[in-house]
């Protein structure tokens, strides 16, 4: 171990040390305040003869003269074990519900080892969230990574807990577990992720990390990938099926955003750094499955989008590197419909690998076409009748313009609480359906029409 006292600058989180020899890139440090208190770092830059070293717990305090910086030749480990579930961490791995720490069975690098393209398997096989517009319509497959794109206002970390307390895999004997990661929330949004989670019992199966707006924004950076450990760990060395929930990547940006100003990086779109598609895709890239290990690793990360924007910079990366995204609505929210999902831009590219028979129902695929293509001509309908008056509008095109207004009140619309399975989501659907004619449900076979369709279509006949 090294100790330097040639710190030559300090800017914002970062300490500069001058001639430094034999240090390496991510190495941590202990940083001796002139008070005499320690801090915690980690080399993010190393020139050849220049250490740029961010300090964890902030910089208030530390001058140039009477500060000393030791390098301690390792990497930032994590301590996991399987006694982490159930308990509440910081943003630096540290107890925050007042229990001793666990007992580590291994340590491991935060930075994780990158999959091998090789090792990997496809994602596939449902996981149940009990939300119908995820489930029938962009339905999440064990080791998807899956954004969910919100915006500042709208309820994203209600429908984070909602998840997180419902989720489940389909074969109900494997063991699920759940990592929730808060990157610089409030500390009201803290206590409400704790109430919750203590409350409804989730946190039996969850291990949560809380990084708060008032910690030092390095933390930021150090808190989703503390999280992936731990997901990897019980995944591929316990076995486990693991749903690794990380809200709000924004403030991961953001903080990445503030280090690279420090640094005096030239910065690229929007002043966010140039090589944050590849910081991103070395958290997004942890999810997935490994050949011959039965656990998997699967990602729901949200995003708020800065104004609303779902061009700027972080979804617009988030997007090239994930397998689709759950976009939440202003405008649903506004009719009071929660959770506000809207299923027109809404994606999950991998859906198809994870629906079907044997996996969900038979008929998955034709009842989230056919739902889609009914609700995407209901909202144009309402366009045009805005412009010429519903009484324009042909029978045909009125059904279309009620079934819109149903969908949204009984389909997208649930209840904080209310978990539907599958099935319920799909008979939703079709009873839904069977408000139109039978020659408008192109999308789904016929025999499906008669088998699942049929009493819902005879209950409207009678009526």
């Amino acid at each position: 171990m090294k100790e330097y006292k040639t710190v030559s600058q300090i800017a914002g989180p970062l300490v500069f040390v001058d001639n430094v020899v034999g240090v390496g890139y991510n190495e941590l440090v202990e940083v001796t305040l002139p008070s005499g208190e320690k801090q915690k770092g980690q080399v993010l830059d190393i020139t050849e003869k220049v250490a740029v070293v961010q300090v964890f717990g902030g910089t208030s305090g530390l001058n140039t003269s009477d500060t000393s910086v030791k390098f301690l030749g390792e990497t930032m480990h994590l301590g996991v074990s399987e006694d982490m579930l159930g308990r509440v961490f910081t943003g630096l791995g540290e107890p925050r519900d007042n229990a001793p720490k666990p007992v580590a069975e291994e340590r491991l690098d935060i930075s994780g080892a990158a999959i091998n393209p090789y090792s990997r398997e496809e994602p596939r096989d449902f996981i149940q969230t009990g939300i119908s517009t995820i489930d029938c319509m962009n339905t999440l497959v064990r080791g998807q990574k899956l954004p969910i794109f919100s915006a500042s206002g709208l309820p994203h970390n209600q429908l984070a807990v909602q998840i997180a307390r419902q989720s489940k895999t389909k074969d109900q004997k494997e063991e699920f577990a759940v990592v929730f990661a808060a990157v610089g929330i409030t500390h009201e949004e803290a206590s409400y992720f704790m109430r919750d989670f203590e409350k409804t019992g989730a946190l039996e199966r969850a291990v949560l990390f809380l990084n708060l707006a008032d910690d030092p924004s390095v933390e930021r950076i150090i808190t989703p990938r503390l999280a992936l450990t731990t997901a990897e760990y019980l995944a591929f060395e316990k076995g486990m099926h693991v749903l690794v929930i990380i809200t709000d990547m924004t403030n991961y940006c953001e903080a990445l955003r503030e280090i690279a100003s420090a640094r005096q990086e030239v910065p690229g779109r929007r002043g966010y750094p140039g090589y944050m598609y590849t910081d991103l895709s070395t958290i997004y890239e942890r999810a997935g499955r490994i050949k011959g290990r039965k656990g998997t690793v699967t990602q729901f990360p949200i995003l708020t989008m800065p104004g609303d924007d779902i061009t700027h910079p972080i979804p617009d990366l988030t997007g090239y590197i994930t397998e689709g995204q759950i976009v939440l609505s202003r405008d649903l929210h506004r009719k009071n419909i929660t959770p506000p999902v809207d299923p027109l831009p809404s994606l999950s590219r991998l859906m198809n690998l994870g629906i079907g028979k044997g996996s969900t129902r038979e008929d998955h695929k034709g009842v989230a076409d056919q739902l889609y293509a009914a609700y995407a001509n209901g909202r144009d309908l309402r366009s045009l009748s805005a412009v010429v008056g519903e009484e324009s509008l042909t029978d045909i095109d009125r059904k279309y313009l009620r079934f819109a207004d149903e969908f949204e009140n009984r389909f997208i619309r649930q209840g904080n609480t209310e978990d539907r399975t599958i099935e319920q989501t799909l008979d939703l659907g079709w009873e839904l359906l069977s408000a139109l004619p039978e020659e408008e449900l192109k999308r789904v076979k016929l025999d499906f029409i008669q088998k699942y369709g049929g009493k819902f279509r005879n209950k409207e006949k009678k009526e």
